[in-house]
């Protein structure tokens, strides 16, 4: 078996980049009311309601829970008596504050979430659930009237269900929710052509909570998807077994009205132009560009989409997810060299920097960057703008590369211009990975994060 130094270096030649897909809807979206709907419609309160008689006092071990997290009261109770219809004990919180910290202390197998709420929205609830090791696995159905359904899959959600709903649609959410209670070990699809990574990808995520089929063609992929239903899919693009590429797959199995919402997570190590890119936005959750620093991410994304509990985990994955989450443990301290020419990003880029307890200095220009580095050695990574007068970023980073003592200095490239073999040119003046502007801050966070570790 392949260890996981072994599935890094198999990585090793491919680029560096990971690139999360974040996914934006207008708020304001309304669905209108058709058929027998419930006529129970999302109210906006700036201040707390009077909370309603729930299960909370009552839980004993072994009772099934759902924490139903609604702004509108009248709803909330539907939902309520819903959940006890169907056998659970219930909890409810009218806001999504008390809703976060009802998730930690009661620990349901399952929450119901409204996205429009005064305060924390529904979306940032889900956010902030799926970021915390706890509560990360609780599998969340939105019944919302907002539309906001890619934003929330894409964050973890099971399912979405838009406002106003009918009693049978209402049915079929809380069977949808006990199956997926129900249903251990979850499944996962492997696609992928190359038989070494394929093989190293299920041993990374392999244990005893998951069930992998892994195949090598999007033939096969089709075969297996009507054959069981899996809980999420990894799929390389780049495929040469069979007649189908990767972006036809994506496409057909989008287009199945059975597997319209299974989540997708693109890891490849093909180019992707911007029309890829836009391309794919249009049906997986996540894109993971193959590098040696990926595998963590990949591990991560899936653990989000299979909802595995982290703390029953092996060891070294355990630690793989810790490493990677505990963002400032990793960064704060470090010493960052920001080097851009207009300092209006200077300072937008210190703060968010500083906010995350790194130390930062700046240089104007190339020039400066050289003379500061000469002077004060002690830097940790380097973010690089590209588009500089008279000394670029290109020039900079070949210099610095030039000096012995910073042969393996991180130095992340700020580029405005997302042209085609950008990424190469960075990469082969020197650079270590690169960004494009305006500066996506998780994005930002999770390359210093990779690129600091040590």
């Amino acid at each position: 078996m392949a260890s996981y130094p072994a599935f890094a270096r198999s990585m090793e030649t491919m680029p560096r980049r990971t690139t999360p897909i974040r996914s934006v809807a207008s708020r304001d979206q309304r669905r209108r009311p058709t058929g027998d709907a419930l006529q129970y419609r999302p109210e906006r309160r700036a201040v707390p309601q009077t909370a309603i008689a729930d299960d909370r006092e009552n839980i004993e071990e072994g009772d099934r829970t759902v924490l139903v997290i609604e702004n509108d009261k009248n709803f909330a109770k539907v939902l309520f008596d819903m959940a006890r219809d169907k056998g659970y004990k219930a909890v409810v919180e009218l806001d999504g504050e008390a809703g976060l910290n009802a998730a930690r202390e009661v620990r349901p197998d399952a929450i119901t979430l409204d996205i429009d709420m005064p305060g924390m929205d529904g979306l940032e609830v889900l956010d902030r659930l799926k970021r915390d090791p706890v509560t990360r696995h609780v599998p969340v159905h939105i019944i919302s009237g907002v539309e906001q359904k890619r934003a929330g899959l894409n964050a973890g959600a099971i399912a979405f269900l838009a406002k106003p709903v009918s009693k049978e649609a209402l049915d079929t959410a809380f069977a949808r929710i006990a199956t997926f209670i129900d249903t251990v070990p979850k499944n996962l699809l492997v696609v992928e052509d190359n038989e070494t990574q394929r093989q190293s990808i299920v041993e990374l995520i392999a244990h005893d909570d998951v069930d992998i089929t892994a195949v090598a063609s999007a033939e096969e992929a089709l075969t297996k998807l009507h054959e069981k239903h899996f809980d999420c899919m990894v799929l390389d693009l780049g495929l040469h077994s069979g007649d189908m590429s990767g972006f036809d797959l994506l496409e057909k199995v989008k287009s199945d009205p059975d597997n319209h919402d299974l989540p997708i997570i693109i890891y490849t190590g093909k180019e992707l132009s911007q029309e890829d890119e836009t391309k794919i936005k249009k049906y997986a959750e996540t894109i993971i560009v193959k590098d040696v620093k990926s595998p963590e991410r990949l591990l991560d994304e899936t653990a989000l989409f299979l909802h595995r509990v982290e703390a029953k985990l092996p060891e070294q994955k355990r630690k793989m997810l810790e490493h990677l989450h505990d963002a400032d443990s990793v960064v704060a301290g470090k010493n960052i060299l920001v080097v851009d020419d207009d300092v209006r990003n200077i300072f937008s880029l210190t703060s968010m920097l500083e906010d995350h307890g790194m130390i930062v200095r700046f240089a104007e220009n190339g020039k400066q960057a050289i003379e500061q580095l000469n002077k004060d050695p002690n830097v940790d990574a380097v973010l690089m703008d590209i588009m500089m007068p008279e000394m670029d970023g290109y020039e900079t980073t070949r210099a610095i590369r030039a000096m012995d003592r910073f042969k393996t200095l991180p130095i992340i490239a700020l580029t405005a211009k997302a042209m085609k073999g950008d990424r190469e040119k960075t990469i082969a003046a020197g650079a270590s990975d690169y960004i494009t502007k305006p500066v996506d801050t998780e994005q930002l966070l999770s390359l210093l994060r990779v690129w600091l570790y040590r």
